[in-house]
Parts: structure tokens; sequence; C-alpha cells
């Protein structure tokens, strides 16, 4: 059993990924109070908007830990929701502080209806990374490589 730096990398992905999961199931929410009329938009984009850079920061945090570790596997696992995750913050909507949601325009069912699928293709994106990432966990700290 040796302690390696894949290891620490998955240990690290477990623990922000749980992070992420709660951050997909908060969107998820709050998209659904949205669509029932239960908070203003302007609140809930206020709620949003300061988790949208920290998500894509802790995602693109492991992930340089996994270049470093030498796991492309699990990198090229997740490039692709890296890469969308760019596009989007490129494209958002012109706000005066960091953030996609845009309270003028997130009522639009079309957008709302968006937002929520992204949400939850990103909570079942985590949560079946969760369990990769512990199977590669375990795999490393038993490998004799």
């Amino acid at each position: 059993m040796a302690f390696t730096f894949a290891a620490f990398s998955y240990i690290i992905a477990l623990i922000v990924d749980a992070f992420l999961i709660f951050f997909a199931i908060f969107h998820i929410i709050a998209f659904d109070e949205l669509k029932t009329d239960y908070k203003n938009p302007i609140d809930q984009c206020a709620s949003l908007n300061p988790l949208v850079l920290p998500e894509y920061i802790l995602h693109l945090v492991f992930n340089v830990l996994f270049v470093f570790a030498g796991e492309w596997f699990s990198l090229a696992i997740n490039l692709p929701l890296v890469a969308y995750h760019i596009h989007r913050y490129m494209h958002r909507p012109v706000m005066s502080g960091p953030g996609l949601y845009d309270p003028t325009s997130i009522m639009n069912m079309d957008t709302l209806n968006k937002c929520q699928r992204e949400g939850w293709i990103k909570l079942a994106f985590y949560l079946l990374a969760f369990f990769y990432y512990l199977y590669g966990m375990i795999y490393s700290l038993i490998s004799n490589n």
C-alpha cells in the first residue's frame, strides 16, 4: 500500500466533488423555486451568481492535480465539462459582476428550463465522477506501481 500523488489527487477530487454535488443540488432547488414563483429572480440570481466562479475554480483545481499526477483518463473524462464551463463563462450575459444568471432574462421559460436541465446533468456527472474517483483512489492506494 503506497500513498502516491495520484492517491492524493483522487482524495482531493473526492472532497471537492462532494462540494460540487452540493452546488448542483443548490442550483436545481433554486431553479425549481424560480419555476414555482417561490422566490423572485433578483434574490435568486444574487444567491446563485457568487457560486459560479467557485464551482468552476474547484473543478479546475483537481483537474490540474490530475495533470500533475499523470491521471490522463480522469482528465479526459473531465475535459468536456471544463471546456463547457469556459465556453459558458465566456458567453455569459453582460453584467456588472461575476456570474452567469441575469435576473431580467432568467424567467424566460426556455432559459429557466435550460438552466435546470444543466443542473441535473451536472449533478449526474458529479455523482458518477464521485464513484469513479473513489475507485481511482482505492486502486491507486493498493497498486504497487
